[in-house]
């Protein structure tokens, strides 16, 4: 008997062993196909965005970075017509930003400490004080222009034009270019210091010293005698 139930026992146990044997092995062989699917999408879907975006012509290089384009070609093409880059140029705008700074700082801040940091004092003459300090900043940074608005910071010319451009630096730090005829230079006939040439009814300094074509610096001072020493040179 004892012998019959462990024979009993034994088989029940193979049984057992062998369906969760065959269910691993179904589980294991559905997790394959399922693999192999998802591979072959994968696989799909990458043929499918290589063919979109696919390069053609010219575009057919990987490049890194942006791509050159006409108007990359056309301010390469500008740059290479200066011939003078005004050698305290980034000077003179930092200067200016910080000037425009501090002005506006005093313009818009200078009322408001004035009021509060003496609440006891009279109403108008905490006007006047805000007043003056407005008035001082206002004043040093239209100095400070005045002083600066002459200097070029680029000339552009072609050799055979008849006309040249050059950058000048504005109110806001910015640079407008101006196109100035060969015609039109004139002797300066201010006594303001740092005018190199005139036109227009605007003057206009470049610093002689280190401009490279001393034939255009001819034209531009109608052959003036040369300075003997720039006049920036200690700024």
């Amino acid at each position: 008997m004892a012998r019959a139930a462990l024979l009993r026992l034994l088989r029940s146990q193979s049984k057992q062993l062998t369906s969760s044997n065959f269910q691993s092995g179904h589980r294991l062989c559905r997790f394959s196909t399922n693999l192999n699917s998802a591979s072959h999408l994968a696989a799909t879907s990458q043929r499918r965005w290589a063919s979109n975006v696919a390069p053609s012509g010219n575009n057919s290089k990987i490049t890194i970075g942006p791509q050159s384009s006409a108007k990359d070609s056309h301010g390469d093409e500008d740059e290479s017509n200066i011939v003078y880059y005004g050698p305290i140029s980034s000077t003179i705008k930092k200067v200016k930003l910080l000037s425009l700074t501090t002005c506006c700082l005093s313009v818009s801040l200078g009322p408001v400490f004035t009021f509060l940091a003496s609440p006891q004092m009279d109403v108008i003459l905490k006007g006047a004080v805000s007043s003056f300090v407005i008035f001082c900043s206002a004043s040093t940074t239209g100095v400070l222009h005045w002083f600066v608005s002459p200097y070029v910071h680029k000339l552009r010319w072609q050799p055979g034009s008849d006309s040249f451009e050059v950058e000048m630096i504005t109110w806001l730090a910015t640079f407008e270019r101006r196109t100035i005829r060969f015609a039109d230079i004139r002797p300066p006939e201010t006594k303001r210091p740092y005018t190199t040439f005139q036109a227009n009814g605007k003057i206009y300094f470049v610093d002689e010293e280190h401009f490279p074509n001393k034939a255009l610096l001819a034209r531009l001072t109608h052959s003036q005698k040369p300075m003997p020493g720039s006049a920036l040179k200690n700024l």
